[in-house]
């Protein structure tokens, strides 16, 4: 079995569909609860894939949540080193300011199912599965891209939705492992977002995910599974 650590920082985000994809790799997974676990302890170069999931918080809070520094100094050696890593999220603009690379608010909040436009590098890898297929986004920080990155994605609002650093880095802003299956809690935890967040609903947000969830779900799947046989 291979070993993948995912660093996951409230319950509800969690792998979701790419699951599957993982399992049918052999990857044994093992979370690690931010704020609760040791990440140096559990986080070592030994663990062949790391994943570090979704946040309501902002990478530029490190000194009110002190156990980013942590995840920063993990992520620093370990794509130093070349050793696979995939960003969700809070996940990718950990991976973006690890590089150097500026995280910020945005211009409004980007909630809701919608498609990505993706570049060329985009439509010759494995995001060409998520080729017009909307997507879950819900965040309100922007990443630069990186030094040494390529672009994947976009949006209007957020340029750089993903990126990739060779072949073994690989960053999302938005969540392609959503495909619906406990979204309610999203709705719930995130109800104070929500209810802040102008021309977003929750009736909106559970229409939306019924109509393109599932479809979402099985690209992200696709997607991932071309990036885990591409690693090196």
């Amino acid at each position: 079995m291979r070993r993948t650590t995912v660093l996951r920082h409230v319950h509800f985000e969690d792998l979701g569909s790419l699951s599957l994809p993982l399992a049918e790799r052999n990857y044994q997974v093992h979370y690690v609860d931010v704020g609760l676990d040791d990440i140096d302890a559990q986080v070592g170069m030994d663990t062949e894939l790391l994943i570090v999931l979704g946040g309501p918080i902002g990478v530029y809070e490190h000194t009110i949540y002190p156990f980013l520094d942590q995840e920063l100094a993990v992520l620093k050696r370990r794509m130093a080193a070349n050793r696979a890593t995939l960003g969700i999220c809070l996940g990718a603009q950990l991976m973006a300011w690890a590089l150097g690379a500026d995280v910020r608010p945005g211009p409004q909040k980007e909630i809701g199912w919608a498609r990505v436009e993706l570049s060329d590098a985009g439509r010759d890898g494995p995001l060409r599965h998520l080729s017009d297929v909307p997507v879950l986004h819900w965040h309100g920080d922007m990443l630069d891209l990186p030094a040494g990155a390529v672009r994947l994605a976009s949006t209007n609002i957020c340029p750089n939705q993903a990126f990739a650093v060779g072949r073994n880095l690989l960053g999302f802003q938005f969540h392609p492992e959503n495909d619906g299956a406990g979204f309610e809690r999203w709705l719930i935890g995130h109800a104070a977002e929500i209810s802040h967040a102008p021309g977003v609903t929750v009736p909106q947000l559970r229409d939306q995910c019924a109509k393109y969830a599932a479809a979402a779900g099985a690209a992200g799947q696709k997607c991932l599974r071309e990036w885990l046989d591409g690693l090196r």
